[in-house]
C-alpha cells in the first residue's frame, strides 16, 4: 500500500511516518526543498518536492497512492504575516484533499486540532460535539484551522470524499526539533526559566500516542467523523510542577494574573513589530489561557481502540530528548 504523508519532517508527522513504516506501508513524503529533514534520516521513505500552495506538485505527489495522511500545518500563534497561516492551513489543505480525491485515493486522514473545538463554561472536558463557532476562535492559528476543517467536512458532504478527521491536543515528546510552542514550554520549565504560571489548563498527550491514533483512524475511523486524540487534563501549574520534578528543578510558585501577562504580551508584540523577532510571549497565547482547554477521548477510545499512556512518560521522554540534543540549559 503506497501512502502519501504531508508534514513528515515535522513533530507529529515524523511520528506518524515511523508508525506507517513499522506497519509495512510504502511511504512517500511531500517535502519542501528547504525543509529540515533531520526527522527523516535513516527512514525508508520516498521524498518528493512540493508545496501545499502548488497544485501541480500535489498532483504529482499523490499519483499512485491509495492513502493520504495530511499532517502538515503552519503551527504558530504569532506571525508577521497572518495570511501565511490561511494560505497553508486553509487553501493548502483544500488543495491536497482535492488532489487526492481526483487521484482516486481510497482514504484520507486529515490532522486537525482540538484548537477548533468548543469548550465548556464549567471547565468539564469538551468532546467532538461541544458547540462552537468561528467567532469563538481566538487568533489566526485557531481561525485558520477552524476554517480548514470546516472546508474539509464540507467536501466530505458535497463530494463524498473518504476523509476521517483527527484532533490532537497539546502534543509533547521526542523529535520536536523546531520546537513547537508546547515544546518551548517544556524546555523553559526544565531549564528553570518558568518560576511563575497563569491559571489555565490543557490536555497533554504523547506524540507516539497521537501517531498511533492516526493509524487507528485509518483502520477503524468512520468517514466524515472526527476523533480527539488526547491524554491527560492538567492545570498549567500541575504540568509545570511535573516537568520540574522530572528535570530536578524547583516547581513554579508564583501565580500571575492574566491582565498583567496580557500587558506584557502587548509590549512584547509591539517590540517584535520593530525588531522583526518573535515575541517571547504573545497576545493569542495569553488570551487562550483564560479558558481551561480540557477534552474527552471517550469517542476515540470506544470507536478506534485508542489508549493514551500516562502523561508523565510523555514529559520524561520529551525532557530526555531535549537534553540529549542540547535544548535544555545546564544539561
Amino acid at each position: 500500500m503506497k501512502t502519501l504523508i504531508t508534514g513528515a519532517t515535522g513533530f507529529i508527522g515524523s511520528a506518524v511516518l515511523r508508525k506507517l513504516v513499522s506497519a509495512g506501508h510504502e511511504v512517500r513524503a511531500l517535502v519542501r526543498p528547504q525543509s529540515d529533514r533531520r526527522n527523516l534520516q535513516g527512514l525508508p521513505v520516498e521524498m518528493v518536492h512540493g508545496d501545499l500552495r502548488d497544485c501541480s506538485s500535489l498532483e504529482k505527489a499523490v499519483k499512485g497512492c491509495s492513502v493520504l495522511f495530511h499532517v502538515a500545518a503552519d503551527y504558530r500563534f504569532w506571525v508577521p504575516r497572518p495570511d501565511e497561516l490561511y494560505e497553508v492551513n486553509v487553501t493548502g489543505s483544500r488543495n491536497i484533499v482535492l488532489a487526492a480525491a481526483d487521484a482516486g485515493v481510497e482514504k484520507i486522514v486529515y490532522t486537525s486540532s482540538v484548537a477548533v473545538l468548543g469548550s465548556n463554561k464549567d471547565e468539564s472536558p469538551a468532546d467532538e460535539e461541544t458547540p462552537v463557532t468561528l467567532a469563538d476562535m481566538i487568533g489566526h492559528y485557531k481561525r485558520s484551522k477552524f476554517l480548514a476543517e470546516a472546508e474539509t467536512r464540507e467536501l466530505v458532504k458535497s463530494r463524498g470524499l473518504p476523509v476521517v478527521i483527527v484532533n490532537p491536543s497539546t502534543v509533547v515528546g521526542p523529535r520536536d526539533i523546531k520546537p513547537t510552542p508546547s515544546g518551548r514550554m517544556i524546555i523553559d520549565a526544565a531549564s528553570g526559566r518558568m518560576p511563575a504560571y497563569v491559571d489555565t489548563g490543557l490536555n497533554f498527550v504523547h506524540v507516539e500516542d497521537v501517531a498511533e491514533g492516526h493509524l487507528l483512524a485509518l483502520e477503524r475511523g468512520r468517514v466524515g467523523e472526527r476523533y480527539i486524540l488526547g491524554g491527560a487534563n492538567l492545570t498549567l501549574k500541575e504540568a509545570l510542577s511535573e516537568i520540574a520534578e522530572i528535570a530536578g528543578r524547583k516547581p513554579p510558585r508564583i501565580r500571575l494574573p492574566h491582565n498583567l501577562v496580557l500587558a506584557v504580551a502587548a509590549i512584547a508584540e509591539a517590540w517584535s513589530r520593530v525588531s522583526g523577532k518573535e515575541p517571547w510571549v504573545n497576545l493569542t497565547s495569553v488570551r487562550l489561557a483564560r479558558k481551561k482547554m480540557y477534552f474527552s477521548t471517550e469517542k476515540a477510545q470506544l470507536e478506534l481502540g485508542y489508549r493514551p499512556r500516562p502523561i508523565r512518560e510523555a514529559f520524561r521522554d520529551a525532557i530526555d530528548w531535549y537534553r540529549q540534543h542540547g535544548y535544555i540549559d545546564g544539561a
